[in-house]
C-alpha cells in the first residue's frame, strides 16, 4: 500500500483526499518510479477543487509531472535506481499523474534525470519551465540575437512565462514583460531578469493586420486576441514561439503578418517532442538556470498539504512554483 492525493466524483462534486493505494490500482504502463516530488500548478488547483473541468475520468491522481527512482521496469531503457523525470502526457489529467508515492508509466514518456540537477529543482522547473525552455530554444533556433532587439514574453507572471523571462535573460536578451498585476508581479518579474514591465492592457485593442514593428521575437503564452497583437508587431524576420491557449482558440489575424514581414509563429508543445529534444531541453536548462531562480521562484510543500494550496493557488494567494515532497 501507498499513500496518494485521490479525486472521486460523487454528485458531479469532486471529492479529494489523501487514501492508502493498493498496486493493482495503478493503470497501466512498462515502468513503476517510486515518486520523490511532483508540483502544483493552476491546473492542478482546478482538478483538486473541482473549480474546473479538468478531470474526467474518476478516480484520478492528479499532478502532471514528476520526478523520481525507477524500481521495476520492462523497457530496456531503464533499469532500478535510474532517476527520471516525466513532464507533459496528459499525467494527472487522462492517467494517474504525480502525487502518489508510486507511480506506474510507458517508458516513451520519461527522460533520465540530468546530471547537476536534483530532484526538487526539476521540479520547481516543471512542465512549465520545460515549455519554456523550447519556446526560446525556438527563437535561438530562429536565427533571433540579442541584439536584434526587444523580445517579449506574455503572460510573464505564469509558470512558463516566468522561466522564459529568467532564460532569455541568461543569454543576454533584453526582455519585455507582459503581466496583468505589475503593481504586485513587478518586482518579481524585474528580479527574473525582465528589463521592463508591461501592462497587459496595452493590448486591449483588437489587432490590425499589421501594426509598428516593435518586438525582434516573443513567447506568447496567452493566444487570441493577445497572440494577433504580437504578431502584428513583430519585427520583419522576428519568431514568435507560441505555446498556451488561456485566451481561447481562435487567432483573429491575417496572413500579412507572414507573407509581407516574414514573422514566423512557431507552435510549442511540451508532448509532441522528440525524445532527444526532450532531453536536450533538459540539458539546457541546466546550465542557464541561476541558483537564485530556484531559491525565490519555489514553495515546497507536504503531499498532505496540496489540498489547502490548491485551494490557496485557486484564490490567488500563492504565487510562483509549487513543489510537493512526495517521498
Amino acid at each position: 500500500m501507498f499513500k496518494a492525493l485521490v479525486l472521486n466524483q460523487e454528485d458531479k462534486k469532486t471529492l479529494a483526499a489523501i487514501e492508502l493505494v493498493d498496486e493493482s490500482q495503478l493503470p497501466e504502463g512498462d515502468v513503476e518510479v517510486a515518486v520523490d516530488y511532483s508540483s502544483l500548478n493552476y491546473k492542478d488547483g482546478l482538478a483538486i477543487t473541482g473549480k474546473g473541468k479538468i478531470i474526467r475520468n474518476f478516480p484520478m491522481v492528479p499532478g502532471i509531472d514528476l520526478v523520481g527512482t525507477v524500481t521495476t521496469s520492462e523497457d530496456a531503457r531503464y533499469q532500478a535506481g535510474d532517476k527520471v523525470v516525466l513532464t507533459g502526457w496528459g499525467v494527472g489529467e487522462n492517467h494517474w499523474g504525480g502525487m502518489s508515492e508510486k507511480a506506474r508509466l510507458k517508458g516513451d514518456w520519461l527522460v533520465p534525470l540530468v546530471d547537476g540537477l536534483s530532484g526538487q529543482q526539476a521540479m520547481s522547473v516543471g512542465t512549465a519551465g520545460f515549455t519554456a525552455m523550447l519556446c526560446v530554444q525556438a527563437i535561438v533556433d530562429g536565427g533571433v540575437k540579442p541584439e536584434d532587439g526587444e523580445v517579449l514574453v506574455t503572460g510573464a507572471s505564469g509558470g512558463v512565462g516566468s522561466v522564459a523571462v529568467t532564460l532569455l535573460n541568461q543569454l543576454g536578451y533584453s526582455v519585455a514583460a507582459v503581466t496583468g498585476r505589475a503593481s504586485q508581479n513587478g518586482d518579481l518579474l524585474t528580479s527574473l531578469g525582465a528589463s521592463r514591465i508591461v501592462e497587459r492592457s496595452e493590448f486591449a485593442e483588437p489587432a490590425k493586420p499589421l501594426e509598428r514593428q516593435v518586438w525582434a521575437a516573443a513567447v506568447d503564452t496567452v493566444g487570441s486576441n493577445m497572440l494577433a497583437k504580437v504578431l502584428a508587431q513583430t519585427n520583419y524576420n522576428g519568431v514568435v514561439a507560441a505555446c498556451g491557449l488561456a485566451g481561447g482558440f481562435d487567432l483573429p489575424t491575417s496572413v500579412m503578418p507572414f507573407i509581407l514581414r516574414n514573422v514566423r509563429l512557431q507552435g510549442v508543445d511540451s508532448v509532441m517532442c522528440p525524445r532527444e529534444k526532450r532531453i536536450q531541453a533538459w540539458e539546457r536548462l541546466v546550465e542557464l538556470l541561476p541558483a537564485s531562480y530556484f531559491e525565490q521562484a519555489t514553495k515546497l510543500i507536504n503531499l498532505e498539504d496540496a489540498i489547502q494550496a490548491a485551494n490557496d493557488i485557486t484564490n490567488g494567494q500563492i504565487t510562483g512554483r509549487v513543489v510537493i515532497k512526495v517521498n
